[in-house]
């Protein structure tokens, strides 16, 4: 059931747009934080709020990966199967963990009762965090370099319910918390931890070092107009489609 107070919420978040069916993906984040997971009672709430039908809302809640269709445990831990993650250790730590946790791919473990917690486990595509492969992320935070020892251990003190802190960011909250986050409800935790690593900074530095700074938007230095129309935005991208064409024939001469 979707509750006065998540309604409330869900309508408040399609206000927040100019049009109110661009909140469909927060809303549909919403819905997961309430309910551990998109409900049909959570899809027909946010298709009368948008006044869209049921099978658009469907449409978008099976189309990501990030929203779930059946409950999710206290814990998503997802596992970078991706091909350099794979290669430097990622297929070793998930085939670990499968066995350890006695799960197969997007289950959930059974609660024992010296647990504190359940852990829902996945493989995951690319997390955009090459650079500290092997990655897993745990609700959405990055857990960086992991290997098949650090990996057990994290699933170990989540099921323990001991705090545990991501690479680069906050302690880790529950899956619920972290969803509703990302519906755009802040919990204070987005300034605690660093944001970025040593590897991650590399270029940054390099470019102080050699004086690079980046090129203006176009030749005269200023920003272009913002297309009010499709039309003006089409003639806007056929004019830089053009203008990369001209200076790359220019190089090549």
């Amino acid at each position: 059931m979707i509750d006065e107070t998540t309604y409330a919420e869900l309508r408040e978040i399609a206000a927040r747009y100019p049009e109110k069916r661009s909140g469909l993906l927060p809303m549909l984040h919403l819905v997961q934080s309430a309910s551990g997971r998109v409900t049909p009672e959570g899809i027909e709430a946010c298709a009368e709020i948008l006044d869209i039908t049921a099978a658009e809302v469907s449409g978008v809640a099976t189309f990501y990966t990030m929203y779930k269709r059946k409950p999710v445990g206290d814990y998503h831990v997802g596992v970078c199967t991706n091909t350099l993650c794979a290669v430097m250790g990622g297929d070793l730590i998930f085939d670990r963990l499968k066995q350890h946790l006695d799960v197969g791919n997007d289950e959930t473990t059974q609660r024992r009762p010296e647990d504190q917690a359940s852990i829902t486990l996945e493989h995951v595509e690319c997390n955009a965090a090459c650079d500290y492969a092997p990655v897993m992320m745990v609700n959405w935070e990055f857990m960086d370099n992991m290997t098949v020892q650090s990996a057990t251990q994290l699933v170990d003190d989540l099921r323990a319910g001991t705090e545990v802190h991501s690479t680069r960011g906050p302690k880790l909250c529950t899956w619920r918390e972290a969803e509703r986050v990302l519906a755009g409800f802040p919990d204070g935790l987005a300034d605690e931890g660093p944001s970025a690593g040593p590897a991650s900074l590399v270029g940054r530095e390099i470019a102080r070092q050699r004086g690079w700074t980046a090129p203006s938007s176009d030749a005269s230095g200023s920003a272009p107009a913002v297309a009010q129309t499709k039309v003006e935005a089409v003639q806007q991208a056929d004019t830089s489609r053009a203008e990369t064409e001209t200076e790359q024939e220019k190089a090549d001469d």
